[in-house]
């Protein structure tokens, strides 16, 4: 079965589709954030040199196994030649 098939039997149960909206804001996060390094031409061991922490670290913020501060979101924006814009969106 493909992924969008499977997505797409998993969403007729409301509470499953319900969690996975609850967590849109989380992947765009992370896809913003690896996009980030990827425009900047830089590899997870770069950017965690450039902010002064790890690589493993680099790797759990982008895989979204980390709560971040919002200092450290500016110090990886900063890392990869970015600054950081927060915004909100009417719901």
């Amino acid at each position: 079965m493909s992924l969008s098939k499977l997505k797409k039997k998993a969403f007729q149960n409301p509470e499953v589709k319900e969690a996975y909206n609850d967590l849109g804001a989380e992947f765009e996060l992370i896809s913003s954030l690896i996009t980030m390094r990827e425009q900047s031409g830089l590899t997870q061991d770069e950017v965690a040199e450039k902010m002064g922490t790890k690589s493993p670290n680099v790797s759990r913020l982008e895989s979204g196994r980390s709560n971040p501060s919002l200092k450290t979101l500016v110090s990886y924006a900063h890392a990869c030649g970015f600054k950081l814009n927060l915004a909100f969106k009417h719901c």
